[in-house]
């Protein structure tokens, strides 16, 4: 499945959070991610966010898209190349 991660931490969760997303997806901004990942790959994600951001704080937000083929992508301005999915 693909899924878009997005992110709203504490400066000091920030890299962990960081670093947690980049093992399993792309980054795409400073606090957006994408990927293709499995269903449990997915559940280890979330397992080890759950293990850092503080839920009365922070937040973080997984939109899961069934199939990539009815995934449109529109971008204006700079983006990252480093790992750029084309859909």
């Amino acid at each position: 499945m693909f899924v878009i991660l997005a992110y709203d931490v504490q400066q000091k969760r920030v890299e962990k959070v960081m670093k947690t997303a980049k093992k399993y997806l792309l980054p795409v901004q400073k606090s957006v991610f994408e990927g293709v990942i499995t269903e449990g790959q997915l559940k280890h994600l979330q397992q080890e966010l759950a293990q850092i951001v503080d839920p009365e704080k922070d937040s973080v937000v997984i939109y899961r898209l069934h199939s990539e083929k009815l995934t449109d992508k529109l971008e204006l301005g700079r983006f990252r190349q480093e790992g750029r999915l084309f859909l």
